[in-house]
């Protein structure tokens, strides 16, 4: 297999220039901006146009991140599922302040989402518990989320041990649920020709109702 060198990663680049972003354009509130982004992304087929990076800090002042699918969006903030008890649950148990990244390659657009973190209730996550697949819900019982486990087979094993006591219709587990970010904070990324890229921020004025615009430097 041969090895990517310093200098061919150097040289990939592409030129940005499918669209503009300016303050006439955007919209007055920042998740209509985003709904409107977000549909466009479904209508071009984005490869999961869904899927966030999920940044949080642990104890130590580690950041660490990983992707998470949004399944919940409205004027209350945006919303995942995943085990309480992962390594992302207890960051955010001890630091409830997070970081979302939308990544929309095709378009040339990335949104940032920043604010706090808290639980949706259990009614909530209990809805949506029931709507997924019978495995994925299976999968929940029976993933030990972000510990080690020796290897592959014991997490088939173990899969297959809870399928069996759970049968076709399991109670959401205890540790598990949704997670809501409630935006202080929305960037909006679209790139540009020679790196000249647009990025409108949206902060949560003193208010705490309305927002303030402001243009980044790229």
């Amino acid at each position: 297999m041969e090895k990517t060198s310093s200098h061919e990663l150097a040289q990939m680049r592409r030129s940005y220039g499918q669209a503009e972003l300016d303050e006439t354009h955007v919209a007055a509130e920042p998740l209509a901006q985003f709904q409107k982004w977000f549909n466009e992304a479904v209508n071009a087929k984005v490869l999961e146009p869904n899927a966030m990076t999920l940044a949080t800090v642990g104890p130590e002042l580690r950041p660490s991140t990983r992707v998470v699918l949004l399944k919940g969006l409205d004027t209350r903030g945006l919303v995942w599922y995943t085990n309480y008890e992962s390594r992302k649950g207890r960051e955010l148990e001890g630091n409830p302040h997070a970081a979302l990244q939308f990544f929309w390659g095709e378009l040339e657009r990335v949104v940032r989402v920043e604010g706090k973190v808290e639980k949706v209730t259990d009614i909530e996550s209990d809805v949506y518990y029931r709507s997924r697949p019978l495995g994925s819900r299976i999968g929940a019982w029976a993933s030990p989320q972000s510990q080690v486990i020796p290897t592959r087979a014991t997490l088939e094993a173990t899969w297959a041990e809870e399928q069996a006591r759970q049968g076709a219709d399991p109670e959401r587990p205890a540790n598990w649920g949704g997670y809501r970010l409630v935006p202080d904070r929305w960037e909006f990324w679209q790139g540009r020709s020679s790196r000249l890229h647009d990025r409108l921020c949206f902060s949560r004025a003193p208010d705490g109702d309305s927002w303030e615009l402001f243009r980044l430097a790229p």
